[in-house]
């Protein structure tokens, strides 16, 4: 039994908590990260675009995970819906925006390991393997209760404690949430063409199927977003069939694949909040946000919460203000609501295209995708804007900083 004080409390030991507390610690920031380190092998790896992998390195993360990582060079999109108005398949080349790549794909479990270990060494930065079970915010700290026994007192708690965060529950922020009638099966391929670092998103009538390079040339992470029951009958799958169930709906791209890796299976759904600031809280990661796992833009979204959290705390702190007050907390509850609102936006609106049959739907989605090959400013606007946003962007996440 422990009782702990501190500036700032982060709860949640995923990847966004990590780079969170680290964030913070380095920045200067007494910081205790709660949680309990619990790796999952589902084959789940994560597209990391250019401005988290700025911040990782920023904060000592990458170096040791960039030989694990595959650059994303080229991103393709074919249309497999059987729609009458079909657009030809696009592709989109990094270079054009001036990028050796878009992002890098990393096993999910890599990239906690990187930030876990950066952890252990850096100062100001206490690790407490428990959960934490409730959280009370008083006028001038939050007081966090452990399982088993002990406190952590806060001015500023950070929620990074995933979807169904109990801090987020407990704090009387407004939610909506919804799901959809998908789950995304997940794994790890070996194949035998090479990717050459292109990542492949068929869409589907029942969503995405994407492939995206993993290092060696011949590996391949899998997130194949499809009907709740679908799924289910690909997971019960041995591993033979189901490669070949893979390699036939990739229509023999990567020519002969097989299982190379655990499998996983996750419903689909999302999650909006009317605000990611509570008293004495701020939320971070998919405890603010969720949605499908489509276009990399989750846990990037995510990482950018974590940078822009360790930016506000530092400028309170300059200024000589309460890190947890509503005044300090204010642009970037503000910020971080836009930037979900629109990425949450896009990716609803792109799932649900898919699933809707009416051609007007169909149509607008086509030639969406057209005017994004025919018109160059278009289409490096839309690539830009899906790496990184152009306005508020995080310190530790912007270029030659």
């Amino acid at each position: 039994m422990t009782d702990t004080r501190t500036e700032v409390a982060v709860v949640g030991a995923g990847a966004a908590g990590l780079a969170a507390a680290l964030a913070l610690a380095q920045a200067g920031v007494p910081t205790a990260l709660v949680g309990r380190h619990a790796p999952v092998a589902d084959g789940r790896t994560v597209a990391l675009l250019d401005g988290s992998v700025r911040f990782l390195a920023a904060l000592g993360a990458w170096a040791p995970l960039a030989p694990q990582a595959a650059p994303l060079a080229v991103l393709q999109i074919v249309d497999d819906t059987g729609s009458l108005f079909r657009p030809p398949p696009a592709r989109f080349h990094a270079s054009e925006i001036g990028l050796d790549a878009f992002g890098w794909n990393v096993e999910s479990a890599g990239l906690v390991e990187s930030l876990r270990a950066r952890a252990r060494e850096t100062p100001n930065l206490a690790l407490i393997e428990r959960d934490a079970d409730a959280c009370r915010a008083g006028e001038a700290e939050a007081r966090l209760t452990l399982a088993g026994g002990g406190t952590v007192a806060a001015r500023l708690v950070v929620a990074a404690d995933g979807a169904r965060s109990r801090l987020r529950a407990g704090s009387g922020i407004p939610v909506r949430d919804w799901s959809y009638p998908q789950a995304a099966l997940t794994t790890i391929l070996a194949h035998d063409r090479p990717h050459r670092d292109v990542s492949t998103e068929f869409h589907t009538r029942s969503g995405p199927f994407t492939l995206v390079p993993l290092p060696g040339g011949h590996r391949s992470s899998l997130v194949w977003v499809t009907d709740t029951e679908r799924a289910e009958a690909l997971s019960a799958l041995d591993d033979a069939d189901l490669a070949q169930a893979i390699e036939t709906q990739a229509k023999g791209m990567l020519g002969r694949m097989r299982i190379d890796g655990p499998r996983g299976r996750v419903p689909m759904r999302g999650l909006a909040v009317a605000s990611p600031v509570a008293h004495r809280l701020a939320l971070i990661g998919e405890a603010a946000h969720v949605f499908p796992p489509i276009g990399a833009q989750g846990l990037n979204l995510g990482m950018r919460d974590a940078a822009a959290l360790r930016d506000a705390v530092r400028r309170a702190a300059a200024d000589g203000r309460d890190p947890g007050s509503r005044a300090a907390l204010a642009g970037f509850a503000r910020n971080r609501r836009r930037d979900a609102a629109l990425r949450t936006a896009a990716v609803d609106g792109l799932n649900r295209s898919l699933l809707s049959a009416l051609a007007p739907v169909d149509a607008l989605r086509g030639l969406g995708l057209v005017a994004m090959q025919a018109i160059g400013p278009l289409r490096r606007a839309v690539m830009r804007e899906g790496v990184l946003p152009r306005s508020s962007v995080p310190e530790l996440m912007r270029a030659g900083r």
